[in-house]
């Protein structure tokens, strides 16, 4: 059962937030965009099932009170690898290795929005969910 099918978050920049979800992510597809009066620019980055709305607000500032956005990969090393090369270095990367069976990487992009990666190191959800460690 698919639960979230979508993050919607003020910007200052699109563009900036897509370079980064681009090198981190780029099986992402923009599955729509363009300008909405009385809300302005916009754009739908994701998958099929799920997807990041963005809308562009000259002048946005993203609160303190948001911990990050988080969002599985199935390769840490490759993402971190792509984000290197596009310019990005982690924010925190204290919890790599903190897990026997889960990789987090934390970065924030050009609009100072915050994501955790995580790659899940097995597919056995009593595992994945353990909070012992």
């Amino acid at each position: 059962m698919q639960i979230l099918e979508h993050v919607h978050v003020n910007v200052d920049s699109i563009a900036a937030t897509l370079v980064f979800l681009r090198a981190a992510l780029p099986e992402l597809v923009r599955r729509g965009g363009g300008h909405a009066d009385g809300y302005g620019k916009w754009v739908h980055l994701g998958t099929a099932q799920d997807y990041i709305a963005l809308t562009e607000v000259k002048g946005t500032q993203i609160p303190g009170e948001l911990r990050h956005i988080g969002l599985v990969v199935d390769d840490v090393e490759g993402l971190m690898t792509r984000l290197e090369r596009a310019g990005f270095q982690p924010s925190d990367s204290s919890a790599l290795d903190s897990h026997p069976y889960r990789r987090r990487v934390y970065y924030i992009d050009d609009n100072g929005l915050p994501w955790e990666f995580v790659q899940y190191l097995t597919e056995d959800a009593t595992l994945r969910n353990d909070y012992s460690h």
